[in-house]
């Protein structure tokens, strides 16, 4: 289910209704069930694949609590499940065919074996979502949540299931276990930033992508301003259109009592390109540096050691944007 739909727009009002008409105890089961339902609407049985990474994570931070030993063990199953998964789904048909290309190149007779699988809406979001819960679990930062069903709204919760933002553990899942009263100014500070993400994602953004998706179609036929002027609108329309979506998830939220970390600030106003990343898709940047650049070393470890993990860190990011050269190549 898009955000910008006829289905969301009767979708939003029930659940909204649901949620603040039924008493405290129960709202977790409301997040829950139509988190489950505006996901099936898109492929009802990948929702099966939230749900086995869902229970996965979850009986392994409650074990890692009772098993103190086995704790390093039980992460790296975790680890092992989750990202089998992103990388069966993503990554295999990619591994696959580029493996039987660089034996052809040698001369080696290969083909490569290919899996027909659709790839699920959000697999990256919420699989990163669960690491991290795992993650700090191990760590010791958060305690492991014993109720399954608030555990589940927090990995599934709608408004960000998608497209992000990449919810932090100590954010999100206590605001779902907390008891919340209607507020109206925060409800409407959430209609306001929801209007404000439309018209970024409808208006700016899709009206754009015509143009540029005229020009880049077909580069060939078009040179030096024109291709100048495609560049810098798509540079305004992944923006808008990606801004605008977490605008939106974010506003959603608060519809609900619930705040979701912000995502994007103002990053076209950075004054470094390090400044940038710090406000560009910030609950992705700040995620890889907490779970892979910081655990690598990061920058106490000299210089060299510094770079290369900071090389580490962009090629799993151009990876996780998608399963091609170009995405490597523009994380490198």
């Amino acid at each position: 289910m898009l955000f910008n739909s006829l289905a969301f727009a009767i979708f939003l009002p029930i659940v909204f209704g649901l949620y603040w008409a039924l008493p405290h105890r129960l709202r977790w089961a409301v997040l829950l069930l139509s988190s489950c339902y505006f996901y099936m609407s898109w492929n009802a049985k990948y929702i099966i694949l939230i749900l086995f990474t869902t229970i996965v994570s979850y009986i392994s931070a409650i074990l890692m609590e009772r098993f103190s030993l086995k704790r390093k063990v039980l992460l790296l199953l975790t680890l092992s499940v989750s990202l089998g998964i992103l990388f069966i789904f993503k990554y295999f048909n990619f591994v696959s065919e580029s493996f039987s290309q660089i034996c052809r190149l040698l001369s080696i007779p290969i083909h490569s074996v290919t899996l027909k699988l659709i790839l699920p809406v959000g697999i990256s979001f919420y699989t990163f979502q669960t690491l991290s819960y795992v993650i700090d679990v191990y760590k010791g930062k958060v305690k492991a949540e014993h109720h399954f069903g608030k555990y589940a709204a927090f990995i599934t919760f709608f408004p960000q299931l998608v497209a992000g933002p990449i919810e932090r553990t100590e954010n999100l899942l206590h605001q779902i276990n907390e008891k919340h009263f209607f507020d109206y100014e925060q409800a409407a500070y959430g209609m306001k930033l929801m209007a404000w993400g439309f018209f970024k994602k409808l208006v700016i953004a899709d009206n754009l992508a015509v143009f540029v998706d005229l020009i880049y179609g077909n580069v060939s036929s078009y040179q030096g301003f024109s291709l100048i002027l495609a560049t810098v609108f798509f540079s305004i329309q992944i923006y808008c259109d990606f801004s605008g979506y977490s605008d939106i998830a974010i506003g959603t939220a608060r519809l609900f009592g619930i705040e979701l970390m912000t995502n994007f600030r103002s990053p076209y106003f950075s004054g470094t390109v390090k400044e940038f990343w710090s406000r560009w898709h910030i609950s992705l940047s700040t995620w890889f540096r907490d779970y892979i650049y910081i655990p690598l070393g990061g920058n106490r470890k000299g210089r060299i050691r510094q770079y290369t993990n900071l090389m580490i860190t962009f090629f799993a990011s151009g990876a996780w944007h998608g399963a091609n050269w170009t995405f490597l190549m523009w994380g490198g």
